[in-house]
């Protein structure tokens, strides 16, 4: 497994880039402690990166969207109510970003259609914006991790739907649908992947005129059906993936090294060379789950970490995320969250009532005071 780490200064909101370093002092410190898991997972989830390499991340989001009552509150997400001019959104028309267009109840696996959480994009402007939907994680540590999220694009032409990681506009990583692009009579499904950066902000954000973009084409309509697409964000490198296939990896300058969050969105701004739109009819992103395995970019939760993980030979102590193939869908419906004992102290939603059992609870236990030669702060990746 691959380890990193990085010294952290306590308080700073921001990372520099990381950097491989020593692990003998952390080693040194595991020979004190007893060689044992005391809860599952407590080292954190594993998974395989292309090329076959195990990493190993220490915190996590899982969202089924397919079995949430009310998604306003929800601690992991916030609906997105903001508007942007016309001008603002380089289009023909502004976007009206509303809580509206995420309707807070999710459809229930049971009698719906399309089960999960839906964001709307409407057919009538209002005050020349469209209306539109976004949905953001609430943590911003989300570092170096693997991202999932299974999703049904609408085939309504004229929306962009978009699952990516986001920090400012020139460190950002797009897995991005146009509606209008889709075609059945020849089975072409483009999806455009991304790394927005200082180079494509000169561009007018083009990432197409920097080499950081890539149109790949789907093997099968994503309009049909549930699809898992897959963002592996490390250091200098990002991985994209649809139902656990590679399309494609991106490396150099414009591969992000901050911290940020996750972002769904559904939106449409009326211009001929992207979106198009709007609609001729309200457009559903329909999104079954959100599943992302992350380093924290806080001190205090690489902290915790330490504190909580004691061994990470140990059985147990490091669990192997489910991955979905095409032929192999199993994982879509596994969660830790809904396991016992694999999300102590995980800063995961809790229903009020009547949720699934062995959520973590919905607060960060403190780690105390760990003496670490040097001041640098290890965690696994």
């Amino acid at each position: 497994m691959t380890w990193l780490g990085e010294a952290a200064t306590a308080g700073s909101s921001r990372r520099r880039p990381q950097s491989f370093v020593s692990i003998v002092s952390f080693l040194s410190y595991l020979l004190l402690l007893p060689a044992f898991a005391s809860a599952d997972c407590e080292c954190g989830y594993s998974t395989n990166i292309a090329p076959d390499m195990p990493y190993v991340f220490t915190d996590l989001i899982e969202s089924d969207f397919t079995s949430l009552g009310d998604i306003a509150a929800n601690t992991d997400w916030a609906r997105q109510e903001f508007n942007i001019t016309k001008k603002q959104a380089r289009g023909d028309y502004g976007e009206m970003f509303s809580v509206a267009n995420i309707p807070g109840s999710a459809q229930k696996k049971l009698g719906a259609v399309d089960p999960g959480l839906h964001l709307v994009v409407g057919s009538e402007p209002v005050q020349s914006m469209i209306p539109v939907a976004e949905i953001d994680t609430q943590r911003l540590d989300v570092s170096w991790g693997t991202f999932r999220a299974s999703m049904k694009v609408t085939d309504v032409p004229g929306t962009c739907a978009a699952f990516f990681w986001y920090f400012n506009d020139t460190q950002e990583i797009d897995m991005e649908f146009l509606s209008k692009d889709f075609n059945t009579t020849n089975s072409s499904y483009p999806i455009n992947l991304v790394l927005q950066s200082r180079e494509a902000a000169t561009n007018g954000y083009d990432a197409a005129q920097t080499g950081n973009f890539v149109k790949a084409y789907l093997p099968f309509n994503p309009t049909t059906a549930f699809h898992e697409y897959r963002i592996d964000y490390l250091p200098g490198r990002v991985y994209f993936y649809a139902d656990g296939a590679l399309l494609t990896e991106m490396d150099g300058p414009a591969v992000p090294v901050s911290p940020g969050h996750l972002i769904l969105q559904h939106w449409s701004n009326g211009s001929p060379f992207w979106s198009g739109g709007p609609p001729a009819q309200d457009a559903v992103l329909a999104v079954e789950y959100v599943k992302a395995y992350f380093n924290s970019s806080t001190p205090q939760r690489q902290q915790d970490w330490m504190l909580r993980c004691k061994d990470p030979a140990a059985p147990g102590a490091v669990c192997a995320i489910p991955d979905l193939t095409a032929k192999e869908r199993d994982a879509a419906d596994w969660f830790f969250v809904e396991q016992k004992n694999m999300t102590n102290n995980q800063t995961v939603y809790t229903p009020p009532s009547g949720g699934v059992r062995g959520y973590g609870g919905s607060r960060w236990t403190t780690a105390g005071a760990l003496l670490m030669a040097g001041g640098a702060v290890f965690v696994l990746l």
